[in-house]
Parts: C-alpha cells; sequence; structure tokens
C-alpha cells in the first residue's frame, strides 16, 4: 500500500496503566488528579539497605487475576505489567484487530532492564546448585524484548516488532518511533509502550550506590521534584501502553479518538553515562524538533510533563532546556511532574507520562507537582505545585531523558479537522 506520507496523521485510541496508583488508566488518573501518592515505605526483607528506605511499588497485584498458574509462571514481572496494560489499551480501542491486517499493525514495547528478577532468581539456583539447576526458560523471561514480543503474540499483531532500551526514555521513544511507522506509511497501527520491574536487591543496590536513590524516610519528602530539599529519585515499577492509529482510518471505523501526537523529537547529549548537560542542549533541542514537527511555536504549548525526576542535577537542567526550547514562552507554561507521585518507572516512565499528558488534554485538568514545599530558586517555571489544575490544555509536551545521555520528547495536542 503505498500511502503519502504527508497526508498521515496519528492519533491515540487506546492507553492501558499498571502503576503504584492504580492498575488501570481511570484509577491512575483519578490519582494523579488528587494528588495520591503510590511512594511507600520499603517492607521487603530482601531490599532491606540503609541508604534506600521507600520506593513506589505496584501494591496488590495478583498475577492470577490475569493469567493462568502456569503462564504466569513463565512470566517475568515486567512482562505482565506489560500485557495488562496493553489488555486495557486494546480493549479501549475497540475493534482494532478487525479494522487491520495484522502485518499492518505493529508492537513497540520499550524496557530498560527487562527481566531482572529473573536474573537474580536464577543466578541463586546457579550459586546453589550449579549450572544443571537454570532453567531452559531463564533466557525467554529475562531478555528485554520479551515483552513485545509477548503482546504481539496475545494480540495476533504482526508488523513491526521491538523493544526500545534507552534508559529511563525507552517509553517515550517507543511511542515516538511507533508514531514514525504509522505517519510515514509502515504501519497503520501500533501497540506502543514501556514497562519496568526493577525492585529487586540488585536494582535498589545499583541505583543507591550511584547516589542516584532519595535517602529520605518520609515517603512524603522523597520525590519532590524542584524542590530545594530533593535529595534523588525514587524507583518505581509498572506499565504504560498505547493504541496509535492513523487518523484516517480511525475516524473510518468509529474509534474513540483521545488526542493527535503531532511531533517527536529525539537527541543525545554526548556529555555524561549519568549526567544530563548543564546547559540542557539536547533536551531542549528534543523539544523544538517536536514542536517544529508539528508546525507549532513555543507559544502554542500549555503544559509541559517534565521528565522532573527529582534529582539536584536532572531538575535544574531540565529548567534550563525549557527556558532555552520556548524562549520567553517558557514564563508562561505550566510544568509538572507526576514522578511526584509515581516515582521513576525507568522504561515505564515516559509512557505512563504520555498517558498523563493525553489525559490532561481530554479533560482540562493538569496534575500537579506534589511535595513541592520549598522552591528551588534556580527551578524558576511555573510547576503546578500541590494542587492539579483546571485549564483547557490543547497542546502538551511530555518530556524524557535517559542515562547515556538519551533525550526525547513527545507532542500531543487536541484534535483539530
Amino acid at each position: 500500500m503505498k500511502t503519502n506520507p504527508d497526508s498521515r496523521r496519528v492519533v491515540i485510541t487506546g492507553m492501558g496503566v499498571v502503576s503504584p496508583v492504580g492498575h488501570d488508566t481511570a484509577a491512575f488518573w483519578h490519582s494523579l488528579v488528587n494528588g495520591v501518592s503510590g511512594i511507600r515505605t520499603l517492607t521487603k526483607p530482601e531490599l532491606a539497605y540503609e541508604k534506600v528506605h521507600v520506593a513506589a511499588t505496584v501494591e496488590d497485584f495478583d498475577p492470577l487475576q490475569y493469567f493462568e498458574r502456569k503462564e504466569a509462571r513463565r512470566l517475568d514481572r515486567y512482562c505482565q505489567f506489560a500485557l495488562v496494560a496493553a489488555r486495557e489499551a486494546v480493549a479501549q480501542a475497540d475493534g482494532l484487530m478487525s479494522a487491520y491486517e495484522p502485518e499492518r499493525v505493529g508492537t513497540i514495547i520499550g524496557s530498560g532492564v527487562g527481566g531482572l528478577q529473573t536474573i537474580e532468581n536464577e543466578y541463586t539456583k546457579l550459586f546453589q546448585g550449579g549450572m544443571g539447576r537454570i532453567s531452559p526458560l531463564f533466557i525467554p523471561m529475562m531478555i528485554s524484548n520479551m515483552a513485545a514480543g509477548h503482546v504481539s503474540m496475545a494480540h495476533g499483531t504482526k508488523g513491526p516488532s521491538y523493544c526500545v532500551t534507552t534508559a529511563c526514555a525507552s517509553g517515550t521513544h517507543s511511542i515516538g518511533d511507533a508514531f514514525r511507522l504509522i505517519k510515514h506509511g509502515y504501519a497503520d497501527a501500533c501497540i506502543a509502550g514501556g514497562c519496568e520491574a526493577p525492585l529487586t536487591t540488585i536494582a535498589v543496590a545499583g541505583f543507591a550506590n550511584m547516589t542516584a536513590l532519595s535517602n529520605q524516610q518520609d515517603p512524603a519528602r522523597a520525590s519532590i521534584p524542584f524542590d530545594n530539599r530533593r535529595d534523588g529519585f525514587v524507583i518505581g515499577e509498572g506499565a504504560g501502553v498505547l493504541v496509535l492509529e492513523n487518523l484516517e482510518s480511525a475516524k473510518k471505523r468509529g474509534a474513540n479518538i483521545i488526542c493527535e501526537i503531532a511531533g517527536y523529537g529525539s537527541t543525545s547529549d554526548a556529555y555524561h553515562i549519568t549526567s544530563p548537560d548543564p546547559e540542557g542542549r539536547g533536551a531542549a533541542e528534543a523539544m523544538r524538533l517536536a514542536i517544529a514537527e508539528a508546525g507549532l511555536t513555543p507559544e502554542d504549548v500549555d503544559y509541559i510533563n517534565a521528565h522532573g525526576t527529582s534529582t539536584p542535577l536532572n531538575d535544574k537542567y531540565e529548567t534550563i532546556a525549557i527556558h532555552s526550547a520556548l524562549a520567553a514562552a517558557a514564563e508562561k507554561v505550566a510544568v509538572s511532574s507526576t514522578k511526584s507521585m509515581v516515582g521513576h518507572l525507568l522504561g515505564a516512565a515516559g509512557a505512563v507520562e504520555a498517558i498523563a499528558s493525553a489525559l490532561a488534554i481530554r479533560d482540562g485538568i493538569i496534575p500537579p507537582t506534589i511535595g513541592l514545599l520549598e522552591a528551588d530558586p534556580e527551578c524558576d517555571l511555573d510547576y503546578v505545585p500541590n494542587t492539579a489544575r483546571h485549564t483547557p490544555v490543547r497542546v502538551a509536551l511530555s518530556n524524557s531523558l535517559g542515562f547515556g545521555g538519551h533525550n526525547a520528547t513527545l507532542l500531543l495536542r487536541s484534535l483539530e479537522d
């Protein structure tokens, strides 16, 4: 099928979430707009460490509510999250797979670290019993691409299927790639997002020992983006999955269109393995590219869902990047970090934040940055502190910045004919 790429607009028709503040999109959004936090005191003895006291955990998630026992045992937790979120997204996009040839539907699900729990479990067997104890399912359970593989098998999608692994930008890059596949005619629809289940001994210790995690004992003061007392991010788990379709086909089949993805920017800092560029050049350029692809100007942007990790460097440098990208318009744009409520979901972060941005457009509500009590003088934007703001949102940016210097920005906007 030959298609003029300039004629293909891309819309969101389904969304699914598994998060520390809700196991579906409705619960997730209700928590965000009401400032409910999913950050909790760590109680698992295997995660006990004097440097880490809190995490953003998905509570009361019983795999047997979603999978047969045998299937659940063959899925790492990160894949379970992805499958549950994808199931909700595809259900929302009612009739998706009957509307398209399977070869025209792609699946791109990112993960920053893949099946770490499986790796830990199998290494314990190796240490205790030798090589013969390793499960024959070890490899297909732990490799990062299997969330995309399982989602593709579950829904019968036969188009492009792969995993993006760009640390904390994985989810945003996955959605951006899906957007481009549809825009340029390589697919008609895609299931795209990110998933992560990193609450393991080795991950918690690794992030803590590099001083990336908050050392706060009070969950309410641990993830406080842009606050002067922030000291690190709160590690979290979950998944976010979206269904993207080309506008013409979505309209023709009567799909429920939530909003449009109109721009995507992707850059590299080429600066440092963990720190963003102090001048915010790469992040700023990602925002500029997304705005330009949408044919808009900085003055058109109403809301930015910031990467906003609550680390001293990220929040300062992202603020610099926003000033650089939007110039004078930065003084008026609303910015918030939903990581203040859900923590940092690593490879899933960009996907759940894109969903939050889409819902902000749909409902005209900007979720707050909770815990922002003492503003950092170097973080001088409007961060929507502590209380959601009811206001029309026509255009939103969603930013993700990953270790290794990976930057990604999505531009979402209300659908205009």
